[in-house]
């Protein structure tokens, strides 16, 4: 362990400065708000979301050619829980069960199908944070807005 904070967060992969010290932090899902029905709309949207990138990413975690590219999607599918536990943990609800997907045998067409995925992400939730009205929900959109876009600069290294 270091002096200094991570640059991302080791479980959801959120920029450095989201995190805080153990006395100064204060994780939204602790904040006692009320979300409104837009907000609550779009968060079922992003737990869809994020589900279905939990289960797409370990199909394609199952049939990857080397173990370089198993680990990222296994990598991506845990950040991608996270995500959806956030939101569970945000909405006041369970977290819905993961079930068995169909990908691709082929990376590259699996990198291009979590090219779009992550490119659908990324546009959705910075729409989604200009949506909101809460600022916790603002702030968890602004986040993953970073991170999806971070995952497609990931995923499009593999694909030039």
């Amino acid at each position: 362990m270091g002096d200094e904070k991570p640059t991302q967060c080791p479980f959801c992969g959120s920029d450095k400065k989201y995190i805080k010290d153990g006395a100064e932090a204060k994780p939204i899902v602790n904040e006692a708000v009320e979300i409104g029905e837009k907000s609550q709309e779009n968060l079922m949207k992003t737990l869809r979301l994020e589900i279905n990138a939990v289960e797409t990413y370990q199909c394609m975690a199952g049939k990857a050619d080397t173990y370089e590219i198993k680990a990222m999607y296994k990598r991506l599918a845990k950040v991608e829980l996270e995500h959806a536990t956030i939101v569970t943990k945000l909405l006041k609800i369970e977290k819905p069960e993961t079930a068995d997907k169909t990908c691709a045998d082929d990376d590259r067409e699996n990198f291009e199908a979590t090219a779009k995925l992550e490119d659908n992400a990324t546009k959705l939730y910075a729409g989604f944070m200009e949506q909101a009205e809460e600022e916790i929900v603002k702030k968890f959109f602004e986040a993953l807005t970073k991170v999806e876009s971070e995952h497609l600069e990931l995923v499009e290294k593999y694909l030039n």
